[in-house]
């Protein structure tokens, strides 16, 4: 089957609706586990990879930028796999958006990636030490020097966003064209409402993260002895109590009927929301990665996307 691609706001990006997400390169995966599984993302016709100039600096022993190397070691590997696929990476999340700071760091990852120009750079959270006319001017700069191509905001407010399509109207650069913000099954609550409103409103796309939960909608957590499992199990306590158990009992309904996957599940569900071009989900494994994949085909019925709202409500 093949796969739908989606524009990214009114860019003119085309993506599938699975993006690869890059944290755990480098990490949680060596570089040879990272190389299968961005293969495979490929040979399934994923487009995008997402990373960040930051990961994985919280590691021991790690400054940030070890994600974009291993990606970078990845297509020089294979240098055809470019035109195969968009690269999206961030700036900001320890020092900041001040003008030199987003030009230096912008260099640094096109050279860690060993590529010319960044298909979508993003803000990778709101700085309000610096002024966004700056932020965004420096942004647009990149553009017009063919370092980048689109750029997006991560991790804004709905009051920010909006204030940040004024300004790049009043300055004529280039409006952002994509958001990244926590979304799930879980946590509805942190999109729905006035910033996804902002978005559309705004021609934006949203590209939500955290599209499993840190994994709890895989299953994977399902009693505290199951924390363990992983360096991230202890980030799902929360999810052992509230809505999490019933939500995983309709999950677990659905993939009676379909043969699919929690995880495949949930990240369908995820593409299927109003303004998602695509979401966000990393994986340490081929078994992971190919759940993940699955989702861009699988079509839940209305009855099952009804049972998903109601139990996420």
């Amino acid at each position: 089957m093949s796969i739908e691609k989606r524009q990214v706001g009114s860019s003119q990006l085309e993506i599938a609706p699975l993006v690869l997400g890059g944290n755990v390169f480098g990490w949680t995966a060596d570089e040879k586990a990272s190389f299968a599984i961005l293969d495979a993302f490929v040979d399934a016709g994923g487009t995008m990879i997402d990373t960040a100039d930051v990961y994985s600096f919280w590691a021991e022993g790690h400054q940030g930028g070890e994600s974009e190397t291993v990606i970078g070691n990845w297509l020089r590997r294979d240098p055809a796999k470019r035109g195969k696929v968009q690269i999206a990476t961030k700036v900001g999340f320890i020092a900041g958006l001040a003008p030199d700071v987003v030009h230096d760091a912008c260099d640094a990852s096109l050279g860690r990636l060993g590529i010319d120009c960044i298909d979508l750079y993003y803000q990778h959270k709101d700085d309000e030490s610096v002024p966004l006319a700056d932020s965004l001017g420096a942004f647009d700069a990149l553009r017009r020097a063919g370092k980048i191509k689109e750029i997006g905001l991560s991790q804004y407010g709905p009051g920010r966003l909006l204030e940040a399509m004024e300004i790049c109207d009043a300055n004529s650069f280039r409006r952002p064209c994509a958001l990244q913000t926590w979304y799930n099954l879980l946590e509805r609550h942190k999109l729905e409402g006035p910033l996804l409103d902002a978005a559309l409103d705004s021609g934006m796309s949203v590209l939500p993260f955290y599209a499993l939960a840190n994994g709890y909608l895989t299953g994977k957590y399902r009693s505290k002895s199951d924390l363990s499992k992983s360096v991230r199990g202890l980030r799902n306590v929360e999810y052992l109590e509230g809505m999490g158990p019933p939500l995983l009992a309709v999950m677990d309904e659905i993939a009676a009927e379909t043969g699919a996957a929690l995880g495949t599940i949930a990240i369908a569900w995820l593409i299927a929301q109003p303004g998602i071009a695509g979401a966000l989900a990393s994986s340490t494994s081929l078994d992971q990665v190919r759940e993940s994949i699955a989702a861009m085909t699988l079509e839940l019925s209305a009855e099952h996307l009804g049972w998903l709202n109601a139990a996420s409500a």
